[in-house]
């Protein structure tokens, strides 16, 4: 008495083929997880540009503020290299009524704090 195979059913080859699906998927996501030197790099390059933003808009509002008792918010000009540096500059808004006319302040990245700060023509800081 010999034992025959039984063909698989329907389900079971359906159920394989969607397991497979799977599969490949998964392997496909993970494949492309890793990403590329380049992409790394200009990851990085974003990143460093948004904290030395972040640092001049928080110290060089405060320091403008203490030596001339305005408050400023927005620049009205932006110079920077988006590496290295990035200078902020103001108008002053009350300029007609004693307040300062032009406030310009560099923050460069590896000082980690302002570099430069003129006020007027006259040089705040300096380094």
């Amino acid at each position: 008495m010999s034992e025959e195979k039984e063909p698989m059913s329907n389900t079971t080859k359906l159920i394989i083929a969607i397991a497979c699906v799977f599969g490949a998927g998964f392997l496909m996501v993970g494949q492309n997880k890793q990403k590329s030197t380049a992409e790394i790099e200009a990851a990085s390059m974003i990143r460093n540009y948004a904290a030395i933003q972040g640092m001049a808009n928080l110290k060089c509002p405060a320091a403008i503020q203490n030596e001339t008792n305005e408050q400023v918010f927005f620049p009205s000009h932006v110079d920077t290299d988006k590496d290295t540096y990035i200078t902020l500059i103001w108008d002053g808004e009350n300029s007609g009524n004693g307040g300062f006319k032009k406030a310009s302040c560099t923050l460069k990245g590896s000082l980690g704090g302002i570099s430069e700060l003129i006020i007027d023509d006259k040089i705040i800081i300096k380094k």
